[in-house]
């Protein structure tokens, strides 16, 4: 599957082609070995999802609202589904595509949690994670059975991207009802760090994008049409930019079906 693209007129490509001082946080396993509390993510995970890419839509951070279904204790483990569309040489739909087995990049990630404000605004940061994963590149490209597309097979369909998901640990950190959950990272040109002065050629990070899915399963998602977005260009909100760019804010109206892929489980 292609990743999202970022245009109200077109939402997703064909398919089968795309920390806080007042809190004691801590980075560890992402299990907490407890009660799941929220969850959007299919299980199995399939090859591919959509996907909302950061550097393609000059995205520094994005997320949403979820309701859990109880309360979060002293120990929270979040997960979030990522979409890499790297390879190690060549291209991701070109059919150049060509990864070994099992390889891996590393990138940090921050896992954000907040307060919903009036008018399900972003409230107060609650809690805050950076973790540096192992992200897989995609598979190399699969001629024989992606002919044309530049896709790699998995389970009888052709991917241009491969998910995954990542975690991360929150310790003494209550998450609040409802919440919004997003993620961070830079890319060569977006972010809090952007890479691009420090490598002009840029690097596998621009390559990976959020997955997204559809309805929760455990919990709910109090605002299904609604993300959370901060990019510098107005085509990746659902209003063309009118309220404003370049900060972390509601986007309301355009994001049905298109709900990040998050598991929230407590203990």
């Amino acid at each position: 599957m292609n990743g999202r693209i970022p245009t109200r007129a077109a939402k997703l490509a064909a398919a089968l082609v795309t920390a806080i001082a007042s809190l004691a946080i801590a980075a560890g396993a992402a299990s907490a070995s407890g009660t799941v509390i929220y969850n959007s993510m299919p299980s199995p995970l399939p090859g591919n999802v959509p996907s909302q890419a950061f550097e393609a839509t000059s995205t520094s951070e994005f997320g949403s609202e979820i309701e859990t279904a109880g309360a979060s204790q002293t120990r929270t483990a979040v997960k979030v589904g990522m979409s890499s569309w790297a390879c190690q040489s060549g291209g991701a739909e070109d059919g150049s595509c060509v990864t070994a087995k099992g390889a891996k990049f590393e990138w940090p990630v921050t896992l954000h949690v907040y307060t919903v404000g009036p008018e399900n605004s972003v409230g107060t940061l609650v809690a805050a994670i950076t973790k540096t994963f192992k992200m897989p590149y995609r598979p190399s490209a699969n001629a024989t059975k992606c002919p044309g597309n530049g896709g790699w097979w998995n389970m009888g369909h052709c991917y241009h991207g491969k998910a995954f998901k990542i975690g991360f640990m929150l310790k003494g950190a209550v998450l609040p009802k409802p919440a919004i959950i997003a993620v961070a990272y830079n890319t060569s040109d977006y972010g809090a760090e952007p890479q691009r002065s420090i490598a002009p050629e840029g690097g596998p990070y621009d390559s990976l994008n959020v997955a997204l899915t559809g309805t929760a399963t455990v919990g709910s998602q109090p605002q299904p049409e609604d993300a959370y977005l901060d990019s510098t260009w107005g085509g990746a909100y659902c209003d063309g930019g009118t309220a404003g760019t370049g900060s972390f804010r509601l986007d309301s109206g355009c994001w049905s079906g298109f709900q990040p892929l998050i598991t929230v489980e407590t203990s």
